[in-house]
């Protein structure tokens, strides 16, 4: 099982206007929740380790993810209030995010809560904004320190500027992160914002360091890259009907997950090319299908054959 570590919260999207009232309509979301969602819908068994609110908002998350079938044994609750994030989509349906979570369930996990971790738990996942947040992200960071080496620990930064506009904090923390993990994903606009001017192909040879055995850069339409210490592979994106990409890039880590259950899974793709194409073809072909649908509506194992 993959245990998933993070943020758990709604999106707020307007869907129209009448006269002043702007109409609203709130949807379960959160990288990370999605996630762990997206893995079940693919036929693998997932958790979710986050702080969850005990209020309306917060029992409606544990109610998506009791029928999604993800595992909450791992869920703390929280009497604080649920993150809400207005989502404006662009002309091309980019998402653009405004967070409204300080002091919220998901940012107030401290080390003293974290439950222990299961046989059954054979690797971790970790990302977006709880890497930045404390004490929930203190509490995380130890959590993977000392998971190092016994499970296999993914790292999606999933950088959230409007929720910690400091640059350098999140270069800090992703640099730190990055020494424990043994699989990282990253979007291209992240490493944008992360090294400014600097060439993909050049970041990947700086962070394709131990542990870090497979890197993968997603690049929107332009697909996706994957990095080994052997070689670099490149997928084109799936051509689709895009009705908004919310989502997609959670669908492409849960399918890559989804490849990559365990330690033995991941060393195969770092040494075959070949096998970490599939992997790639595979989650491109999960972020496509999200992307032919509004909201983080990761695909069915069955939509994938």
């Amino acid at each position: 099982m993959y245990l998933v570590c993070g943020e758990a919260l709604f999106d707020v999207f307007a869907q129209g206007e009448r006269g002043d009232v702007l109409e609203l309509a709130a949807r379960p979301g959160g990288s990370p929740f999605n996630v762990a969602i997206g893995l079940t819908r693919l036929g693998h068994r997932a958790g979710l380790l986050a702080g969850l609110s005990t209020d309306v908002l917060g029992r409606r998350l544990r109610n998506v993810l009791v029928r999604e079938g993800v595992c909450l044994d791992y869920i703390i609750d929280k009497p604080h209030r649920t993150t809400v994030v207005l989502v404006a989509l662009d002309g091309d349906g980019v998402p653009q995010y405004s967070f409204y979570g300080d002091g919220c369930a998901d940012r107030e996990i401290v080390q003293s809560e974290l439950p222990t971790l299961g046989d059954r738990v054979e690797g971790l996942h970790f990302g977006s904004y709880t890497l930045v947040t404390d004490p929930t992200a203190s509490a995380y960071f130890a959590l993977a320190e000392q998971q190092r080496g016994r499970r296999l620990i993914s790292l999606d930064p999933n950088v959230r500027a409007t929720v910690e506009p400091d640059m350098q904090v999140w270069r800090d923390r992703v640099t730190r992160w990055r020494q424990l993990a043994d699989l990282v994903k990253v979007s291209e606009e992240d490493l944008a914002l992360l090294h400014p001017g600097m060439e993909v192909d050049e970041i990947a040879q700086a962070w394709l360091q131990s542990p870090v055995q497979v890197l993968v850069v997603t690049r929107g339409g332009g697909g996706a890259l994957g990095y080994t210490a052997h070689a670099r592979v490149e997928l084109p994106a799936s051509e689709v009907a895009v009705v908004d990409t919310v989502g997609a890039g959670d669908s492409f880590q849960a399918a890559l997950l989804s490849c990559l259950p365990d330690r033995s899974a991941l060393r195969e793709a770092s040494t075959s090319p070949q096998r970490l194409q599939q992997v790639l073809a595979y989650a491109t072909r999960a972020a496509g299908i999200t992307c032919t649908r509004e909201g983080a509506n990761p695909p069915y194992a069955q939509e994938m054959a």
